[in-house]
């Protein structure tokens, strides 16, 4: 059997909130194929550190840098620290995000304000940083981590829906406005992932509030909804990112892929 080629040899990635979860297993899947990878996120030590585990786990090529996608000079300055280890880039990956599960009648606008900052002022900033790099190579990908939640609104999520139907919105925006430049661009959705963010007292806490269920039923309830009945992994995540990264996806722009396991299929 004849191994099977490296489908992002040559090519260059930026993938922010990269030092954990879903960012950190994109980025070890791109650096797998043969991109060269910058991860990027607030913590800065961490990037570095899970760009370090990367290269020796993956035999590759990555970078650790710090960046707060909410802050326009901060996003500035990292793709220029990009760009100069790099050399390009090729390829966006916009996942950093939060999340919180909230009533809304008892939300906060400081939690709405910086919702809406990181989720989606943060793509919008990063894709303006990188997309004139684009234009000029007349050629890129940039891949928006949406949600399940950006296709249906869920209550007491009403920041974290908004925010994510915002990312749809603006990767349909952008498909359009810069196909003519070679430039493609898609979202993933994700279905409910298990990461750190999840797994975290204050997020499981809320939403086990929020059925009347216990923490440790919260994960088998999931699964009793989905009609794969597990939950998406990282790793489901991270191959769809590199099929959308990847030649194979070429005639795909203004795209939302589902990976939830059949539960959203609009």
């Amino acid at each position: 059997m004849v191994a099977s080629q490296m489908r992002l040899t040559g090519k260059r990635a930026l993938v922010t909130g990269g030092a954990r979860g879903i960012g950190r297993a994109i980025a070890a899947a791109f650096v797998s194929e043969g991109a060269d990878v910058a991860v990027c996120d607030i913590d800065g030590a961490a990037a570095t550190l899970t760009a370090d585990e990367i290269k020796r786990q993956c035999n590759g090529r990555a970078h650790g840098f710090t960046m707060d996608v909410g802050e326009r000079a901060s996003v500035l300055a990292c793709v220029g620290e990009c760009l100069a280890a790099l050399g390009a880039i090729d390829i966006l990956v916009n996942n950093a995000g939060i999340s919180k599960v909230t009533p809304f009648l008892e939300m906060p606008e400081s939690l709405w304000d910086n919702t809406l900052r990181v989720n989606l002022k943060g793509v919008y900033l990063c894709c303006q940083a990188v997309l004139p790099g684009m234009v000029a190579a007349g050629k890129g990908k940039i891949i928006n981590i949406s949600s399940q939640s950006g296709k249906r609104g869920n209550s007491q999520y009403a920041a974290y829906c908004a925010s994510k139907f915002g990312v749809i919105g603006l990767t349909q925006s952008l498909a359009q406005e810069f196909a003519e430049s070679g430039i493609t661009v898609n979202a993933i959705c994700p279905g409910v992932v298990f990461t750190e963010l999840w797994q975290s007292p204050d997020m499981l806490g809320a939403y086990a509030r929020k059925r009347g269920l216990a923490p440790e039923a919260v994960e088998r309830y999931f699964e009793s909804k989905i009609p794969l009945r597990r939950l998406c992994t990282v790793e489901d995540v991270a191959r769809a990112a590199v099929f959308l990264a990847s030649d194979e996806s070429a005639y795909m722009t203004g795209q939302s892929l589902n990976v939830s396991g059949g539960l959203e299929m609009s």
